[in-house]
């Protein structure tokens, strides 16, 4: 394959990920000085954010994104996903190092020739941001929710740093992936995804109430009436799960082989990496490699494989 990924360490985020340590709080509220309300000491007089505080939250990533990304307009609808930057950033970077091992080189890629494709970008488009202003890749960024194109859309005419570097497309069809969106002419060195987990709504509830359940053990705070960890249907269930979309995608890829470099997407359940990778052995795929990633006490993944047509 070229040269070897560096392998993730336990509990330490990618090397390249600006991320690793302790949020610097002070010099992110001088990125966004609202920043500064929701700033307070921990038992051990260390500076902090209430995690369970929606707001607090949604804060900290416009700070972020202000002060490691040049973002200073970024916003969300309410009740929409509010993503966990750090995690987010850690797949751009292991992506980078596919790259590079792919084309067998020691530096990662970077620049407008690097054309990547991000299905279901939601409306904090997180990986087009996050990808273009590491990388200076160029993306285009799909949606099947319109509410969420609009969203992102406004966020990316907003940065003069992302208004040439991410274009937002619409899904019309909301049972296909890539089917409408890649044209003939089209060549992309990645595709990347983060899928909707659950099956139905109600799993998705369940599983919110399980957070809420731990946070309130973990920091002795009650669950609110309200359980709203963020996200709209299409962004946490689909037909099947996040196996059956897998599945799906895994398939319609076959189609595009010869245009696509590489396909990539997370997999949240370690139990759904082998018969994903039975069924692209099956559909002919010449590589399928998983990476995985370390993020604090939480182990994540990404599965990514080609076909020999689309070989650099």
């Amino acid at each position: 394959m070229g040269q070897k990924q560096p392998a993730a360490q336990s509990g330490v985020l990618h090397p390249r990920n600006p991320h690793n340590g302790r949020y610097r709080l002070s010099a992110l509220a001088k990125s966004c000085p609202e920043l500064k309300r929701y700033i307070r000491p921990n038992p051990k007089g260390d500076n902090t954010i209430d995690f369970s505080d929606d707001k607090a939250v949604l804060c900290l990533n416009k700070a972020l994104l202000a002060f490691y990304y040049h973002v200073t307009n970024w916003q969300i609808p309410a009740g929409y996903l509010c993503p966990p930057i750090p995690g987010r950033a850690d797949y751009i970077h292991y992506l980078a190092d596919l790259l590079a091992a792919g084309r067998g080189q020691k530096k990662c890629p970077t620049g407008k020739a690097v054309k990547v494709l991000d299905i279901g970008t939601g409306a904090n488009c997180i990986y087009p941001i996050i990808g273009s202003q590491s990388y200076g890749w160029q993306f285009v960024a799909t949606e099947c929710d319109p509410v969420s194109v609009k969203a992102a859309r406004l966020i990316v005419q907003s940065n003069a740093c992302l208004s040439k570097r991410i274009k937002l497309v619409l899904q019309t069809d909301k049972q296909a992936i890539f089917e409408g969106i890649i044209k003939e002419k089209d060549r992309f060195d990645l595709t990347l995804c983060n899928p909707p987990f659950h099956a139905s709504m109600a799993k998705a509830k369940a599983s919110n109430q399980r957070k809420w359940n731990n946070l309130s053990r973990e920091k002795s705070v009650r669950a609110p009436a309200k359980l709203n960890f963020g996200g709209q249907k299409a962004e946490l269930c689909c037909q099947g799960g996040e196996v059956g979309f897998l599945k799906q995608m895994a398939k319609e890829s076959v189609n595009f082989g010869e245009q696509v470099c590489w396909f990539t997407s997370l997999v949240s359940k370690g139990d759904h990496v082998r018969p994903l990778k039975k069924l692209l052995t099956r559909l002919g795929a010449e590589q399928i490699d998983v990476i995985k990633m370390n993020q604090g006490q939480k182990m994540s993944r990404f599965i990514a494989w080609r076909f020999q047509e689309a070989k650099q």
